[in-house]
């Protein structure tokens, strides 16, 4: 049996061959002992040869084991495709002009296969001209799947992990967006993904709730949910009367500890209610993410660490271990904690005392997150059970754990070999806590595999917030972008934000075609909002705060959803045009394709070969985004393909190309750019409408 490398795949049982997803699998091919294994693109497989073959060279010349020889990329293909500085290197080593060196060398390096010559530029670079007509012909013939499954173990990727005590709201799309695009960029580069979705619903938030819904004047959940189409935003607004409640009558968050304690016992009505709330607004926040086409494996649920004794387990490890110690007198007596005083990891933090029990024996996230991190990795030694959740579907199985009999036959989660925690910045001091409780218990390898995905919050322009009706301070408009909070209620739920989108998109699309239907219209709004919103989420680094603009994200122009969209529609409208005038359909591309890989032509211009060679790319910067976790240069790939793109369109008219062989040859660049570009795209959770 295979894992499905499909992107958007969530099954977990497959046949040999064919994923009941409907994706046809790759046949598996050996892998390599490499990070983040998967099979080169032609171009870096043709770099690392020449790459070897220059420091064979250096060797036979000069006799001496040369640095490392790596390659850039020259700004312009018209100065060559790829420029090695080794030279500027040798000549401290040789005491040789750095051009004398290259000179030497050049011979050998115009002689190395896919090579057509060599020229030796400023100071003394070594710049390579690839031969071109070679390597878009393996472009051609790549058949553009997923490559060869990894044979390291399973990756799990923890995202969007949202209270379940309200609606969810910008700042959660951030993490989920971030999330999803890690999940489906490892499922590319061949790896199997576990995704799961961590429910916190024990905690201080979920608690405040309760308490509401005890204090307050409104009525059953039942009876909620009944009357209001959106009880996650009935609990938005609740949550936030219950902030300003405990401000009134402060004897209450007296209540809120003992709701704490009950809830964490479990069997009781406080816990049930608890339970009840916490599933309501989950099944929400699975609707809201459905939206953006974002879904999960498996759903564990705090209650359940608690309930299945994974937190005693650990407590007890940690214990044997002296990894942690009762305080006795100060402001932590009688509490649980981990001592990081002697570690420089934490040379920076002034409370160096990390309470994971606290003086009343309930326990902090921290202590829960390093029994969720152990099993994570299989290191706990005991397990959940499972059961099918509500929303799970044949397309897109959804499982939940539980602490009740659970399931025969459920699939085997956890036990990873990597783990990625996808968490905002301001949790980095816990995370940290987390990766030394595995280290303290001797879990070092573990420890190192287990990353902080961080990034910074999502906050609004002022304008936005004008638009979306916001009561502002005057310290609010004081300041260059508006943080969001939970208690205050500030903030923009996430399916308010998705229908404004989707409205702007149809007013936007509307201008541009007044004669379209409105359920054709409803389509493409509704897949450009999704586009759009997912490229803006994506196109800032990770240490960057955002600062959300209506405008900006639905601009049809620079580096936006909208821009990267509209040029995969032009390429679609030019391969439609090629047909209707008598040229090859879109099914008689592979044909094409492959006569032209054996018909004799000239080198393409340089303006052709850059986005061939664009193109060329994407599995590349697949695989460095991956490394770095930066998904910023997944977004920043695909902008740069539909500017090349552009450049291309302008330049080189495709239906009336001179000649017959510049005709096809143009007609297969345009759909190699079409494809690479859906793929880009589908890795970034967007789809392409079929016009804009």
């Amino acid at each position: 049996m295979s894992a499905c490398t499909a992107s958007t795949c969530r099954a977990r049982t497959f046949h040999p061959r064919t994923c009941r997803c409907g994706y046809v699998l790759p046949r598996r091919l050996p892998a390599v002992n490499i990070p983040h294994l998967w099979r080169k693109p032609v171009l870096s497989r043709l770099q690392q040869e020449i790459e070897k073959g220059l420091a064979a060279a250096i060797v036979r010349r000069f006799g001496i084991q040369p640095p490392a020889v790596d390659a850039s990329l020259p700004p312009d293909t018209t100065l060559g495709d790829l420029a090695f500085p080794i030279c500027l290197q040798l000549a401290r080593i040789l005491k040789k002009s750095p051009r004398e060196i290259a000179g030497a060398l050049k011979e050998d390096v115009a002689a190395l296969p896919g090579v057509t010559r060599v020229e030796v530029a400023g100071a003394g670079y070594l710049n390579v001209f690839l031969d071109r007509v070679v390597v878009l012909r393996s472009l051609l013939a790549d058949p553009g799947g997923p490559p060869a499954l990894a044979d390291e173990g399973k990756i799990i990727v923890e995202h969007t992990n949202i209270n379940p005590n309200k609606a969810a709201h910008i700042g959660h799309l951030r993490n989920a967006i971030l999330g999803d695009t890690l999940v489906r960029a490892l499922r590319y580069l061949g790896r199997q993904v576990e995704v799961q979705n961590y429910i916190d619903d024990t905690g201080v938030q979920v608690a405040d709730l309760v308490v509401g819904f005890e204090n307050l004047d409104v009525p059953a959940p039942a009876v909620v949910a009944r009357e209001h189409e959106h009880f996650d935003s009935f609990c938005w607004d609740l949550y936030a009367r219950v902030t300003a409640l405990y401000k009134e009558q402060p004897e209450l968050k007296a209540r809120r500890g003992e709701v704490l304690h009950r809830m964490e016992e479990g069997g009781n009505a406080t816990a049930d209610l608890a339970t009840d709330l916490a599933a309501r607004i989950v099944r929400h926040h699975l609707a809201t993410m459905a939206r953006l086409d974002i879904g999960y494996d498996l759903l564990p649920r705090e209650s359940d660490i608690l309930r299945l004794k994974f937190w005693a387990r650990a407590f007890k490890l940690l214990r044997a271990r002296g990894a942690v110690q009762r305080i006795d007198t100060g402001k932590n007596a009688g509490c649980w904690v981990m001592d990081l005083a002697d570690d420089p990891e934490f040379a920076d933090i002034a409370d160096t005392q990390k309470v994971l029990v606290r003086s009343n024996g309930t326990v902090t996230y921290t202590g829960k997150d390093i029994a969720y991190q152990l099993w994570k990795f299989g290191l706990l030694g005991c397990d959940f059970r499972y059961r099918r959740h509500e929303d799970d579907s044949p397309g897109r199985p959804l499982w939940v754990t539980t602490s009740d009999r659970g399931e025969n036959h459920a699939p085997s989660f956890g036990a990873g070999h990597r783990v990625y925690n996808v968490i905002d910045s301001r949790q980095a001091y816990p995370q940290k806590v987390v990766t030394k409780g595995l280290a303290s218990l001797g879990f070092t390898a573990e420890a190192g595999r287990s990353h902080h995905f961080a990034y910074e919050m999502v906050a609004l322009t002022l304008d936005c917030a004008k638009e979306l009706g916001m009561d502002l301070t005057d310290e609010d408009r004081a300041r260059p972008y508006l943080e969001m909070s939970g208690r205050r209620g500030l903030g923009v739920k996430a399916d308010d934000l998705m229908d404004l989108l989707v409205e702007r998109a149809a007013s936007e699309v509307l201008k541009r075609h007044p004669e379209m239907d409105r359920k054709e219209l409803d389509g493409i709004a509704r897949t450009l909002a999704v586009g759009a919103l997912r490229y803006f989420m994506l196109r800032f680094t990770r240490n960057r705060v955002i600062a959300f603009d209506f405008d900006e994200v639905l601009s049809f122009e620079g580096e936006t959803g909208p821009y990267a969209l509209y040029s995969v529609v032009r390429a679609t409208n030019i391969l439609r045009k090629v047909a209707e005038s008598g040229g090859p359909r879109l099914s008689d591309l592979p044909a094409l394709a492959e006569q032209w890989l054996t018909t004799e032509t000239p080198q393409p211009p340089a303006g052709e070969w850059t986005l061939a060679r664009e193109c060329g790319r994407l599995g590349d910067v697949v695989a460095e985004s991956v490394e770095k976790c930066e998904m910023a240069g997944i977004a920043r790939h695909v902008f740069t393909l539909a500017q090349t793109f552009s450049t291309f369109y302008h330049r080189f008219p495709v239906l009336t190309a001179a000649d017959e062989t510049t005709r096809q040859r143009r007609i297969l660049l345009v759909d190699l750019f079409r494809r690479t570009m859906l793929r880009a795209l589908d890795l970034m959770g967007v789809q392409v409408p079929a016009r804009m």
